[in-house]
């Protein structure tokens, strides 16, 4: 609706309703489809918007038992497309991280006993 204003299209155009759409276009026709570019492609009525109505409508009836089973079903597809480390590759990256948690435990520890000192130096200590 957007685009057609913009192109300055007129306003009533956008008031034809599915029907009169859906009438006008044979069933095993096939009509050319753009992209706002030069290159076009055809589709037929089955994959129209038509057609997307209908599915979301069938989607719609599932209930939430299988709502949930696509849902796991999907889980256990994307964990089979993951390519899994061998354990020397994982035992190589669990030990980086350790070592790196490590180090950054010691900067951190020296620093904050390092400021603690300086702090305690400048404004004095109780004892």
């Amino acid at each position: 609706m957007a685009e057609s204003n913009r192109r300055g299209e007129d306003a009533a155009d956008d008031r034809l309703d599915d029907e009169t759409i859906d009438d006008a276009i044979d069933d095993d026709a096939e009509e050319p489809v753009s992209r706002g570019g030069t290159a076009t492609r055809s589709r037929k009525k089955a994959e129209s918007a038509d057609s997307r109505s209908k599915a979301k409508a069938e989607t719609n009836r599932v209930g939430i038992f299988g709502r949930v089973g696509r849902f796991f079903r999907e889980v256990v597809g994307e964990l089979r497309k993951v390519i899994w480390p061998t354990r020397k590759e994982l035992l190589t990256y669990t030990a980086v991280v350790v070592t790196f948690v490590t180090v950054m435990l010691a900067i951190v520890a020296g620093l904050d006993f390092a400021f603690a000192k300086g702090v305690l130096f400048v404004f004095g200590s109780s004892s």
